[in-house]
């Protein structure tokens, strides 16, 4: 890929990355609240939390933000490839 279209490729992935959490956020709250039956996940500073809680809500957060920032890299770049004819990976 030419250095301009890599410059060009920048803004993509930038937002890519920020919808990413954002979607990402919103799904593990979902998920959260039907395998805990709680509105908010453990954090590994609370206390109250037993470490197999912390580390059940960390790994299925970690998952699901994995899979979505795959997800919407994924399609950004497929986009870009349509619009440009460079692949921004290559």
């Amino acid at each position: 890929m030419s250095k301009g279209a890599k410059i060009a490729y920048q803004p993509v992935g930038l937002l890519s990355g920020v919808v990413a959490g954002a979607v990402s956020g919103a799904l593990f709250k979902q998920v959260w609240k039907l395998v805990a039956h709680e509105d908010d996940a453990p954090g590994a500073m609370q206390s109250e939390y037993r470490m197999p809680e912390v580390l059940l809500a960390a790994a299925i957060q970690g998952a699901i933000f994995a899979v979505t920032k795959a997800a919407i890299q994924r399609t950004g770049a497929r986009g870009f490839t349509k619009l440009t004819g460079s692949w921004p990976g290559d």
